[in-house]
């Protein structure tokens, strides 16, 4: 009989550790196994952890056989020990070929040597649990957001804390432009990949994957996680600026209004966990010409003509006074309906286009 208090400190442990209590049962179990093994030099052993009564039996095991086996055995194979049924029945008459006889033995005979051979078993398969489980767990978040605590910042790389003892780092490259760290900062990032390897998850995190604003929006505005407002299309320049495309599949509910919110709270929320990226929505509308001339937004649109369908390609016309706006600086904001609408937009002034005879 083992003490309550035995089962109560492995309650405690897994606790700590952040496992389930049956898998500890279970990472002890495996230790007294190892340690017979190591004691009397074979496996067959069973342990039965029985929390209820608070008992821990140890069986050894030795099959009934007509004759002993002369084949030799890989030693990582496991394999019953074997038993005469002559032998056996010296035990008990009733035993017959293929039985298992199972001996209680007590663990306290094991000797000090599998004793230490337990003891590391146990604190191997505990880590080898919290791994499996923090993989597991930041497998189920690929392609989700997490709130991760920044403890070092170097020149190439921030290292973050992500929960389950697991800390991973955001290369340079992941980081916004405008991000202006501190050590104890809690950021948001979006896990791209999570690999498993012989040290534990490997967890690649970015703060400039355009799936993190999509994310963003879906965790503030409740109507695009439950689905009545769709995300039809995404632009970034990751730090600067994203363009998004939204489309209500309800008419009674403004696709624009809900995101951006009362007093403009909930898109302000979104700008602010990305630092000051400035985020544009626009209507995305299964009328093409209306969906180009809303990706250019903030100009205004006067026509869009030339409308080719199978090579995706258009000509918006705007007024002479919005050329510049709807090119946007560098070309951003051309680049970014391109990229959200999934459409080619050629841009002409009203003067141009009638320059060149173009109807409109």
């Amino acid at each position: 009989m083992i003490s309550k208090e035995f089962f109560k400190q492995l309650s405690v442990i897994a606790d700590e550790k952040g496992i389930d209590v049956k898998q500890l049962e279970d990472a002890f179990a495996l230790a007294l196994a190892k340690a017979y093994n190591k004691a009397y030099g074979n496996s067959s052993v069973k342990v039965v952890m029985n929390s209820d009564k608070c008992e821990i039996l140890v069986y050894s095991l030795k099959q009934v056989v007509s004759e002993l086996s002369t084949e030799e055995v890989d030693s990582k194979e496991e394999k019953i020990e074997e038993i005469t049924l002559e032998e056996a029945r010296q035990i008990n008459s009733k035993y017959n070929i293929g039985d298992v006889i199972e001996k209680q033995v007590n663990p306290k005979d094991f000797g000090r040597l599998a004793a230490a051979t337990a003891k590391s078993v146990f604190n191997q398969s505990i880590k080898s649990i919290q791994k499996d489980n923090a993989y597991n767990y930041f497998k189920k978040c690929e392609n989700e957001t997490i709130v991760a605590k920044i403890i070092e910042i170097k020149d190439n790389y921030v290292t973050l804390s992500i929960g389950q003892d697991v800390t991973t780092l955001l290369p340079k490259r992941e980081i916004l432009s405008n991000d202006d760290f501190k050590v104890g900062d809690d950021i948001k990032v979006y896990i791209v990949s999570v690999e498993n390897t012989s040290k534990g998850p490997k967890v690649f995190v970015s703060r400039s994957d355009k799936n993190l604003v999509t994310r963003l929006m879906e965790d503030t505005i409740p109507e695009i996680k439950e689905g009545t407002i769709e995300i039809m299309g995404i632009a970034r320049d990751p730090g600067d600026r994203t363009k998004i495309a939204i489309y209500s599949k309800d008419e009674n509910v403004d696709a624009i209004g809900s995101c951006v919110g009362a007093n403009g709270n909930r898109i302000k929320d979104v700008v602010r966990q990305l630092n000051g990226e400035k985020v544009d929505l626009y209507k995305w509308s299964p009328d093409v010409k209306t969906m180009i001339a809303n990706s250019l937004q903030p100009a205004s649109v006067l026509a869009v003509i030339n409308v080719n369908n199978k090579e995706k390609t258009s000509l918006a016309i705007v007024p002479d006074d919005q050329l510049s706006l709807a090119i946007g600086k560098q070309g951003q904001n051309v680049r970014l309906a391109v990229q959200s609408c999934g459409w080619k937009i050629d841009i002409k002034c009203e003067s141009e286009a009638k320059e060149e005879g173009i109807e409109f």
